[in-house]
C-alpha cells in the first residue's frame, strides 16, 4: 500500500482510538474485554482464511506460529501454564473466567458478539484475509495503545487483558521483525472497511460509555437489544434471551447495512 494513500477503513482505527477508553469504570472495561474476545475469534478464523489462500506463503506461517498454538503469552497466572502452548483467542477466553461480569450486561455482550461473528462471517473471504495486515501493521498496535489509556486495571481479569494488550504491542511494533513485516505484502483496500466498522460497533455495543456522544451505532439498534436483553433476562431463559437478541440485531443489520 502506498503510503500516500487514504482508505475510509483508516477513519474507522482513528474512530476507535479516540472513543473514550480513560473514562471507563472497571465493569465496562471487562465488558471491552468480552467485546475484545469475539475480536479474536474472528481474527483467528480471518488468519485461518489468509493461509487457506496463500498456503505458500512463509511469513503467513510464521504469523500463524505466533498466534495460534502458542507460548508467547504465558505463562499467566490463572491462564496458561509456563510453556502451554494455546491460540490467542483461547487466552481471552480463560481470561473472561477470571472475574464475574454482571449477568444482564454478559447476556447484551453475549448477544452483540455473536451477532458481530454472524456478520463477519458473511463477508467475502478474501476481504476477512486482507483484514489481517490491516490489524497486524499498525491497526491494532493503535488500538491496543488506545486502551491502555484506561488507568485502573485492578481485577484478575483486567489485568489478564492488560498482559495481553502489552504484549500485543510488542508483537506488531517491530517495523522489521514484528507481526506487521509478516502480512503487510497482502494487499488492502476498502473491501476490508466492514470489518473495521463491525468491530467499532462490537465494541460500542458492548460499552455505549466508549461512544457517548454518538447518536447511533451501525445496527441502529442499540437501546432496542438492550431492552429485549433486560426483559428477557427476567422472562426467558438466558440462552433464548441471547437468541431474542440476536435476532433483533440480524434484522437492524440487514435494514441498515443492505437497503
Amino acid at each position: 500500500m502506498s503510503t500516500a494513500e487514504r482508505f475510509e477503513y483508516q477513519a474507522v482505527i482513528d474512530d476507535i482510538v479516540a472513543l473514550n477508553w480513560q473514562l471507563l469504570s472497571s465493569q465496562d472495561m471487562m465488558a471491552a474485554a468480552w467485546a475484545y474476545h469475539y475480536f479474536s475469534i474472528q481474527f483467528r478464523e480471518g488468519l485461518a482464511l489468509a493461509r487457506s489462500l496463500y498456503p505458500d506463503d512463509d511469513k503467513l506461517r510464521q504469523l500463524e506460529q505466533e498466534e495460534c498454538d502458542t507460548d508467547n503469552l504465558s505463562p499467566w497466572p490463572g491462564v496458561a501454564r509456563p510453556g502451554e502452548r494455546m491460540n490467542h483467542d483461547e487466552y481471552m477466553r480463560r481470561t473472561l473466567d477470571l472475574a464475574p461480569l454482571d449477568p444482564v450486561l454478559a447476556l447484551r455482550c453475549e448477544a452483540v458478539g455473536q451477532a458481530y461473528l454472524a456478520m463477519t462471517r458473511g463477508l467475502d473471504a478474501s476481504a476477512r484475509a486482507a483484514s489481517i495486515a490491516s490489524y497486524e501493521d499498525g491497526g491494532l498496535e493503535r488500538v491496543f495503545t488506545a486502551i491502555l489509556r484506561h488507568e485502573s486495571w485492578d481485577t484478575d481479569l483486567l489485568a489478564s487483558f492488560e498482559h495481553f494488550l502489552v504484549e500485543h504491542v510488542r508483537f506488531d511494533s517491530d517495523p522489521e521483525q514484528g507481526h506487521g513485516a509478516l502480512s503487510r505484502h497482502i494487499a488492502i483496500d476498502d473491501r476490508i472497511l466492514p470489518l473495521w466498522q463491525g468491530f467499532k460497533t462490537l465494541l460500542i455495543d458492548c460499552v455505549p460509555l466508549l461512544a457517548r456522544d454518538e447518536t447511533a451505532t451501525r445496527f441502529h439498534g442499540q437501546s432496542g437489544v438492550f431492552d429485549i436483553i433486560a426483559h428477557g433476562a427476567g422472562r426467558l431463559d438466558p440462552d433464548a434471551a441471547v437468541a431474542e437478541a440476536i435476532g433483533h440485531l440480524a434484522a437492524c443489520d440487514a435494514a441498515v447495512c443492505h437497503p
